[in-house]
């Protein structure tokens, strides 16, 4: 794969990123450079040249992604250099703690105790907030069980790595 290939990938990841998490443009590129790098492990300077970007710039988009569990830091015994890398948490499922869901729910209900004497359609989108919130916590659980269910088929079946590499 080219260089530019890779670097027009980690621009398109980056953006999407940006677009979609609120991530800044660096953290979203250096998380699709990540994912195409070859070696996957990499110092700071060698993913500055890469993405054509600063030390600093990188340093601070390593920084958002470790701790998104998104990317980590190794250093190799020997070496004085740590290596940045995918950290193996991030192709775990996200955001499926209904715990979260819950939680919103408890402040959606706390808005509509403020406005316990409003008409229905002021107090509409935080019922339905609610009610998303409850939905999302009642089903995620189960959604996740699928997701390993089915994620175990494809790699029985060889559409996906295993599990050790």
């Amino acid at each position: 794969m080219s260089r530019d290939a890779q670097l027009l990938f980690a621009d398109h990841v980056g953006r999407f990123y940006a677009r979609q998490y609120g991530f800044p443009p660096m953290a979203g590129r250096l998380l699709g450079f990540l994912f195409v790098c070859d070696p996957p492990q990499q110092t700071i300077d060698e993913l500055a040249e890469a993405l054509l970007a600063s030390r600093s710039a990188i340093t601070g988009a390593v920084k958002l992604l470790e701790s998104y569990r998104m990317a980590r830091r190794t250093r190799p015994a020997g070496e004085r250099v740590d290596r940045v890398s995918l950290d193996p948490a991030s192709q775990q499922p996200q955001n499926f703690d209904s715990a979260v869901h819950q939680e919103h729910a408890v402040l959606f209900r706390e808005g509509l105790a403020l406005l316990a004497d409003a008409p229905p359609e002021r107090r509409a989108p935080l019922e339905e907030m609610v009610a998303l919130a409850e939905f999302l916590s009642e089903r995620l659980p189960a959604l996740l069980e699928e997701w390993h269910a089915h994620r175990d088929e494809l790699r029985a079946s060889g559409r996906l790595p295993s599990a050790d590499g």
